[in-house]
């Protein structure tokens, strides 16, 4: 495999084996290693990949890495796959492929302080590529890349891609605010308008504040359930 291609900001490490790039991700940035570096590992029938971050706004703020990096991940796979594969995101960073889950994204970050600026912030990526069974139809509700007529896309290229279109939004968020990030996310999100069940709770998911914390409607009440109460701790 080449050498990966990622634009002038980000530079990659690669892994090999079983080594977690977010575990990785995470040592570096306790150590104070640069924002923008990717690590990445294509062992397995898995797509693991991790993004160190600076901000340079409070926690409650920062953690919108999470649907804006989801907008970079829809509009990768988007372009490389088939026109009628469909790439949904949830709130709280699964992502779906034609409905079922195949993957997901993750935060942790050096506070859990909502209104304190974080040193650093880690996103990863987990995406299920192929499947090791045989019968990878079993469970409805997971699925492969492979079984959804993406066989043909290789994890260093969708990886190239997310890197890059994330770049994109990152670039519109920092310009132009979360309006647009809103809009277009919005329109991606399945179970917005739905009844859910969420940390003990069920309601309607009936939309999410500025800095994008759910909105949980239960009868005439409704409860705001910040993404930041995502992160891993």
């Amino acid at each position: 495999m080449s050498e990966l291609q990622f634009p002038p900001m980000f530079q990659g490490e690669g892994l090999t084996g079983p080594a977690d790039p977010f575990d990785r991700a995470l040592a570096l940035a306790i150590t104070g290693t640069d924002a923008g570096t990717v690590v990445y590992n294509f062992s397995g029938d898995t797509l693991k990949a991790s993004l160190i971050f600076t901000p340079e706004v409070p926690l409650e703020e920062a953690v919108a890495t999470l649907p804006v990096c989801g907008l970079g991940f829809q509009a990768a796979l988007g372009a490389l796959a088939p026109p009628e594969v469909a790439v949904h995101l949830e709130w709280d960073g699964t992502i779906r492929v034609n409905g079922a889950v195949c993957g997901r994204m993750r935060l942790k970050a050096s506070t859990s302080d909502p209104a304190e600026t974080p040193d650093w912030l880690v996103l990863g990526l987990e995406l299920n590529m192929t499947s090791s069974t045989e019968n990878p139809g079993t469970d409805a509700d997971t699925t492969y890349l492979s079984e959804e007529g993406c066989a043909e896309i290789t994890p260093d290229g969708l990886l190239e891609a997310w890197v890059r279109h994330s770049l994109y939004w990152i670039n519109r968020w920092l310009d132009e605010g979360l309006r647009p990030v809103h809009a277009d996310w919005r329109g991606l999100v399945p179970t917005l308008g739905e009844p859910i069940e969420i940390d003990g709770k069920s309601g309607t998911f009936v939309g999410v504040d500025e800095n994008f914390g759910m909105l949980l409607r239960t009868g005439d009440e409704t409860t705001l359930i910040p993404l930041s109460s995502r992160l891993e701790t």
